[in-house]
């Protein structure tokens, strides 16, 4: 029960952490939460004009890939930190 309770918790938590990828000197961003949830995507309308639809797929992959990364990170990061708070640091293990 314990745990249900701190994984909601760590739920809560991660949505409202925002992460971001940018590439192109942020030509293209791709905004998510630590959940993994994608919020929005920004393209600059100058990028747009010019780009042809293979780099613009090419970069929104790599934007939404780098985003998913920090969102990965994240979620490790807040996951060990419950772990930690919720068995301690079982002797210097955790």
């Amino acid at each position: 029960m314990q745990a249900q309770a701190m994984a909601g918790e760590v739920k809560r938590r991660l949505d409202s952490v925002t992460v971001t990828g940018s590439v192109e000197g942020g030509k293209i961003t791709v905004t998510s939460n630590a959940n993994k949830v994608v919020q929005s995507i920004a393209i600059d309308p100058e990028f747009l004009k010019e780009a042809d639809k293979d780099d613009l797929e090419e970069l929104l992959v790599i934007a939404f890939n780098k985003a998913m990364e920090q969102a990965d990170n994240v979620s490790q990061s807040e996951m060990a930190a419950s772990a930690k708070e919720m068995f301690g640091n079982l002797g210097g293990l955790l």
